[in-house]
């Protein structure tokens, strides 16, 4: 049964099956980072060579430079003298920047996790995982079919959720996917479910169209159910590099994402990307404050007004159309985006 397989003897042929699909990554990224290091003199050369090792594995210009500067600083403070050393405390440094700045709120009622992400990065097997994941941890689990663009999209997630052993609720293709995900919420509700996974449709060329979405599913969560709680995790491809980085922006701009799945790490010798991705959206929201405060604005105020007026003008939008979002042109979306701003 694949990654769903039970029992401890599957369980461990799973993790060495893990062990061994992340070999290409682990050999690759950190691989060539350890030649470069171990059994050099910590010199400008070392640096320079180190730095053109995290740029081949996709962390990004500015992050390598970043990532080199606080090893400098980390050798000078701690006076290391070789190569070896200077690894270990890199190893170090990635950790931190990848520790998260707080875990996901699963404490709502029931907690409900929105899978966003352009099609083909693997999010229909990411929700199969994490609803594999959360059920072996004893939550009663239930997923939503939100993509209903996507031809065969809730077929090919009532597989997965029966293989693991997990309800589903769905709709025919081109159903309102916020009323898949609220009639979901609601029988997740009434059935004592701990937890909703949905799916969403797989696309961003018009991000104003899936804000506009993603803001009525958020509604319709909270109207299902005003104790649930709701996170928004982003799929990427790890093979695609920096592209991956480009995507994370753009529906960080769209979407307010507030985690990130990487997926494909097995086929790629790179996958440095995700640092880069870390990078980019902390730096997003820390740029922004500071330039509120430099401007005499509390961020935080300014923020919840900000949420608060674009909250409104895609309810005045949601309100406002007769027929599914997908069904207007694009010179109709911006009609009624227009609208919703005089109003």
């Amino acid at each position: 049964m694949g990654f769903f397989g039970f029992g401890k003897k599957n369980k461990e042929k799973e993790q060495e099956k893990m062990k061994t699909g992340l070999e290409k990554t682990r050999t690759g990224f950190w691989g060539n980072i350890l030649n470069t290091l171990t059994g050099s003199v910590i010199d400008d050369d070392m640096y320079d060579e180190l730095e053109e090792q995290l740029i081949l594995a996709d962390v990004g210009g500015e992050v390598a430079v970043r990532l080199v500067d606080k090893l400098r600083d980390r050798v000078h403070e701690k006076g290391l003298k070789t190569g070896e050393e200077a690894a270990d405390a890199l190893r170090d440094i990635i950790a931190e920047e990848m520790t998260p700045d707080a875990e996901m709120d699963l404490s709502g009622k029931p907690a409900v996790i929105l899978v966003i992400g352009v099609n083909g990065v693997g999010k229909t097997t990411s929700i199969a995982k994490l609803a594999d994941h959360y059920t072996r941890e004893g939550k009663k689990v239930m997923l939503a079919a939100g993509d209903t663009f996507r031809a065969a999209a809730s077929e090919q997630l009532e597989i997965w959720a029966d293989r693991a052993g997990v309800p589903i609720v769905s709709a025919g293709e081109g159903a309102d996917p916020a009323a898949v995900i609220f009639d979901t919420v609601k029988s997740a509700t009434a059935r004592g479910y701990d937890m909703v996974i949905a799916d969403t449709a797989g696309r961003l060329h018009n991000k104003a169209n899936l804000m506009a979405e993603l803001s009525k599913i958020s509604r319709s969560v909270k109207k299902a159910s005003p104790e649930a709680s709701l996170e928004t995790l982003l799929v990427l491809d790890a093979t695609t590099g920096q592209n991956a980085i480009s995507q994370a922006r753009s529906f960080q701009e769209a979407a307010g994402i507030t985690g990130i799945v990487l997926t494909k790490l097995d086929g790629t010798a790179k996958g440095g990307a995700v640092i880069g991705i870390r990078e980019e959206l902390g730096d997003a929201l820390f740029i922004l404050c500071k330039i509120a405060q430099m401007s005499g604005v509390d961020p935080e105020d300014a923020l919840h007004r900000a949420c608060d007026k674009y909250q409104g003008r895609f309810r005045r939008v949601a309100d406002a159309a007769d027929r599914p979002l997908n069904a207007y042109t694009e010179a109709e979306k911006i009609a009624l985006w227009e609208q919703a701003k005089e109003n």
